[in-house]
């Protein structure tokens, strides 16, 4: 948990440092204000590759957790580089609100358009609902509202729709329809 919050934090600083301001663009022009932006602790990974592994390991975590973690990983060259480059960052928390992964999606047009986490003992989206953890009293009490992507869940919430979730995956699992 702790190296995500780490990454997270360096993902949110990103975005609002000069090296984000395409990527700040691209969620005005989606419709998303800062405040939606900031609630929902979208950032920015940067795409040079080895930024996020320096700036954890630099905090002190080793880069063989870092890759347990999912936020690194080890190429064929056996070098250790940031999975995620280039990308917009969602933070996924569970519902409990601890921060177990995260949701990435491409600005340039590259494949996938959307990368997560690597399925880990931490994040298994079967089992997750994006929001969950901000949508949970509202659901109780109004019901649920599954969206298709962080974007729609997002934008609902930023119009004040609160009891909305969205599903992490192509298909609503029996897992996630019991998190409801």
């Amino acid at each position: 948990h702790k190296i995500n919050e780490d990454a997270r934090a360096f993902f949110q600083r990103t975005l609002a440092s000069a090296q984000g301001a395409s990527a700040r663009e691209y969620l005005q022009q989606r419709g998303l204000d800062k405040q939606a932006a900031e609630k929902f602790e979208v950032g920015l990974s940067p795409a040079d590759g080895d930024s996020l592994k320096n700036h954890l390991t630099w905090l002190g975590h080793s880069p063989d957790l870092l890759v347990s973690a999912g936020v690194v990983r080890t190429g064929d060259d056996g070098l250790y580089r940031d999975l995620f480059r280039g990308r917009l960052m969602f933070p996924i928390r569970d519902a409990h609100g601890n921060l177990v992964g995260f949701g990435a999606r491409s600005l340039d047009g590259s494949e996938p358009k959307y990368l997560n986490t690597p399925q880990g003992p931490l994040f298994d989206k079967s089992r997750l609902l994006y929001a969950m953890h901000l949508a949970r009293t509202d659901v109780r009490k109004d019901g649920a509202v599954i969206v298709e992507g962080y974007m729609d869940a997002i934008a609902a919430h930023q119009a004040g729709f609160k009891n909305v979730v969205a599903q992490m995956g192509t298909a609503l699992t029996e897992h996630q329809v019991d998190e409801i």
